[in-house]
């Protein structure tokens, strides 16, 4: 009777072959990365530019809430109300600040300093300008306050 059996054959890797497939590796590995990198930049450079437009765009918008106090055009309302809507699915938000809130630098900015009582010093005494600031991210335009300090402090500036 013959031996069926098949002798199994053992592949000996060629030292070459291994080379190869280490430096496939790696470069699927810089492959991923690069591919990475890349959506990372391209995300960054969409937030920049819908920053830039965006705090091109705010001045005009102040103009319109400035001239809806005095006109109270139902249209102007309903046009201001859908660009507040715009914003906010864009994920922007704003900064609008209250008189009595502390001051915090990351958000607002000093236009004027005020004499006021020691317990109020570092305070907001007026809003001039609320800002506007990405959701948990840049701010877009600082809010621009009054802050109260002390009345000492005050004398010795003038």
């Amino acid at each position: 009777m013959k031996d069926k059996t098949k002798k199994q054959e053992v592949k000996v890797e060629d030292p070459q072959t291994g080379v190869l497939k280490n430096q496939l590796a790696r470069a699927l590995a810089d492959y991923d990365n690069l591919r990475k990198r890349t959506e990372e930049e391209k995300t960054t450079w969409i937030k920049f530019a819908t920053q830039k437009f965006i705090a091109n765009l705010l001045p005009i918008f102040d103009i319109f809430e400035a001239s809806l106090t005095h006109t109270k055009d139902q249209g102007l309302a309903i046009g201001i109300n859908q660009l507040k809507d715009l914003l906010r699915q864009e994920g922007i938000e704003e900064i609008n600040p209250k008189v009595g809130d502390h001051f915090d630098e990351n958000l607002h900015e000093v236009i004027e300093t005020v004499p006021g009582k020691v317990e109020d010093e570092g305070k907001i005494s007026e809003v001039i300008m609320r800002g506007w600031k990405f959701v948990g991210g840049n701010v877009i335009r600082h809010a621009r306050v009054k802050v109260y300090i002390k009345k000492e402090e005050a004398e010795k500036a003038s």
